[in-house]
């Protein structure tokens, strides 16, 4: 890419745009081939990214390239940040408990080298050296196809700390996107999830098997610390950072 260390606004924009809905399209096909599920059976499209802006939205670029029908309900969801996957998956459910939708798909994309900004903030330069580009897509279904492999959703809980905000998020200099990103981050990223856990009333030790987003090096040591987890519990994200980086909302359906 000739143009990685090139940070103007517009140049920016641009690589979100052309490579966005390209890396959206890839993944939400082999979604789809994956599934056996035929492209007209599905009837909602979800998509969800916080490293650019579109508008019309990214589902209609996707609508479009995989050519679903257009009586679809199309949700854009931006913002969310790194987990932007779940509340996905809950908003699919809610369809699907409603009965307005069978299957839904759902694409989480980041072109994080678009939301890319050198200075000498240390949590700056971590996040430049941290987030990667990626794409990731799952398909949730009221029945699922037969002889697949599937994943049965019981349950969801979120809770949001909106005091905490400020040390992880994106802050807006000459036109760029600029990641804020706090050394409180693991820690608070543990004991939230702690959080979770009780409030869903949910003891760790009844769980066989972890999926966590792969955050960062330090966000999984501090999550097997609060959890007391073995390098093993973690292997799955682990690996993911590894090999991908982290891709902020895709990173947890990589791992799944």
């Amino acid at each position: 890419m000739p143009d990685a260390f090139v940070f103007e606004p517009d140049q920016m924009m641009a690589r979100f745009q052309k490579h966005a809905p390209d890396l959206a399209e890839t993944a939400a096909r082999q979604a789809i081939k994956k599934s056996g599920l035929p492209i007209s059976q599905i009837d909602a499209l979800l998509v969800a990214t916080c490293t650019g802006y579109l508008c019309p939205g990214l589902t209609s670029y996707l609508s479009q390239s995989l050519g679903l029908k257009p009586s679809l309900t199309f949700l854009d969801l931006v913002g969310l940040g790194c987990g932007a996957a779940l509340p996905a998956i809950q908003q699919a459910s809610s369809l699907i408990s409603s009965g307005l939708a069978q299957h839904v798909l759902i694409v989480c994309v980041e072109i994080c080298s678009a939301a890319s900004y050198l200075d000498d903030d240390p949590g700056v330069l971590i996040s430049a050296c941290l987030f990667g580009d990626g794409a990731a897509a799952t398909i949730l279904s009221a029945q699922p196809p037969p002889a697949k492999r599937t994943v049965r959703l019981l349950k969801t809980l979120s809770h949001l700390e909106p005091k905490h905000r400020d040390f992880l998020r994106f802050d807006h200099r000459q036109g760029l996107l600029r990641n804020l990103l706090a050394p409180e981050v693991p820690n608070l990223a543990a004991q939230h999830a702690r959080t979770v856990f009780q409030q869903a009333g949910i003891q760790p030790q009844n769980i066989s098997g972890w999926v966590w987003h792969g955050g960062g090096r330090d966000v999984l040591a501090a999550l097997r610390q609060e959890f007391s987890l073995q390098e093993k519990d973690t292997q799955h994200s682990t690996e993911i950072l590894r090999r991908h980086g982290n891709m902020s909302s895709p990173s947890c359906l990589f791992a799944l």
